[in-house]
């Protein structure tokens, strides 16, 4: 008979009796299963754990099967705890940080010019105009640098193999000259609890330094009578920036004529969902840094949707488990229609999630220690943060014959009805 390319059979008979005599004493073998569609010398041992401390429990065996490069898995199966042997150890690759130091320069100068491009509405040539981008520039860095080395620090302290991160410039392309950031993982997560800590990590450094920055940003720009103009662009409103602008300059912004005679929490909830009339009004004219922290915010709340390997998909998984997947799934789905009906950007991110970062989530190695009620209070916190601070983005702007404003308190302008949602 010829076995498939799939089929797990287990010739070694000795190894066997020495993976489970390292179990003895703190795992109680019930039974042994060889799953036929699991890689070819896979074992589960189906028992109980003899020690109440499944940590402890995990790094004991992972020692003892080292030798024999095994690597244990821990999973709840049946009512039982399902032990298992898994050929292969991860053994953490070492990364060039010249590489991750040209990246951030890179990344830097690229910030610097876009920031210079927005300040001065042309393309920097003098040392004025390279330094106006500044303020864009460190706010942007201070952002990105905060939630990478949040992940980054996370990792280092529960001694998870992390690169340093790796910066994306994209100069004239992206709004703020940057793609952000990533750090790459060299070894898989032990526990929920360190899945849970080196994700909520980044956002949690991210929001840091955007939370000031924004109150700044607003804080010193102007309210003037809004321009229209054939490229107009808004940056989109959340309750966390609307309540920003109310607290600063004591009014909602945009504040429309029209909206003059309604109360308070009808204009709240119309500006919230980006209904724009058309007619006279006022708005905040963001500066480049105020736009750096809006887009922070942006970007984090991005991250913090619960689906995939995003920071809220690492998050969602400490809550739900294998649940999360369809959580995922239909989040995708419901990012296809809205692309289609809604605003063409949900599509990018459809596509983006579905076939590069996936909707479903791997399993820590020990899938047994539960998350624990600090960081199950924390985790559905960041989940609802991420609602509030999730801005919008509208186009299909006004037709007028007025233009922009130009210069550095350069406003980007309102649109009409025809705006969509993101």
């Amino acid at each position: 008979m010829t076995l498939g390319p799939q089929e797990n059979v287990i010739l070694d008979g000795t190894l066997l009796g020495k993976l489970r005599a390292d179990v003895e004493g703190i795992f109680q073998v019930n039974s042994v299963e060889t799953p036929r569609q699991a890689p070819q010398g896979t074992i589960v041992f189906l028992g109980d754990l003899l020690m109440r401390d499944s940590e402890a429990v995990y790094e004991l065996i992972a020692e003892r099967w080292f030798a024999h490069q095994y690597t244990p898995l821990l999973r709840h199966r049946d009512g039982q705890i399902a032990l298992i042997a898994q050929p292969g150890i991860v053994v953490p690759k070492q990364s060039n940080p010249w590489i991750n130091l040209g990246l951030a320069v890179v990344t830097i100068i690229s910030v610097l010019f876009t920031g210079a491009i927005n300040e001065c509405q042309c393309i920097p040539a003098t040392l004025a105009q390279w330094l106006s981008g500044v303020p864009m520039m460190l706010a942007m860095m201070a952002i990105l640098l905060a939630h990478e080395f949040g992940h980054y620090f996370a990792a280092k302290h529960h001694r998870v193999a992390v690169t340093l991160p790796y910066f994306i410039p994209l100069p004239l392309i992206s709004p703020v000259g940057t793609m952000g950031a990533f750090i790459q993982l060299r070894q898989p997560f032990k526990t929920k609890k360190q899945l849970f800590d080196i994700g909520v990590a980044g956002p949690l450094g991210g929001l840091i330094f955007a939370f000031p920055l924004i109150f700044w940003g607003v804080a010193n720009s102007t309210v003037q009578e809004i321009s229209r103009g054939e490229n107009s662009v808004l940056e989109g409103n959340s309750i966390f920036y609307l309540v920003v602008k109310y607290l600063l300059h004591g009014q909602l912004l945009p504040s429309f004529d029209q909206y003059g005679d309604l109360p308070f929490w009808q204009e709240f909830l119309r500006l919230l969902a980006g209904v724009l009339p058309q007619g006279g009004g006022t708005d905040i004219f963001i500066n480049s840094l105020a736009f750096a922290a809006w887009f922070g915010l942006f970007v984090t709340a991005m991250n913090l949707l619960p689906v995939g390997q995003l920071d809220g998909g690492h998050i969602i998984y400490c809550l739900l488990g294998e649940k999360a997947r369809w959580l995922g799934l239909t989040l995708v789905g419901l990012m296809f229609v809205l692309g289609i009906f809604w605003w063409s950007g949900w599509l990018l991110w459809a596509l983006l999630v579905f076939f590069v970062i996936g909707p479903g989530h791997p399993p820590p190695l020990n899938d047994l220690p539960p998350l624990g009620l600090p960081r199950t209070l924390l985790a559905y916190l960041m989940i609802l943060s991420s609602s509030s601070c999730l801005c919008r983005i509208l186009y299909n702007p006004y037709k007028n014959d007025t233009a922009c404003v130009s210069s550095t308190e350069r406003k980007q302008c309102h649109f009409d009805r025809r705006e969509k949602s993101l």
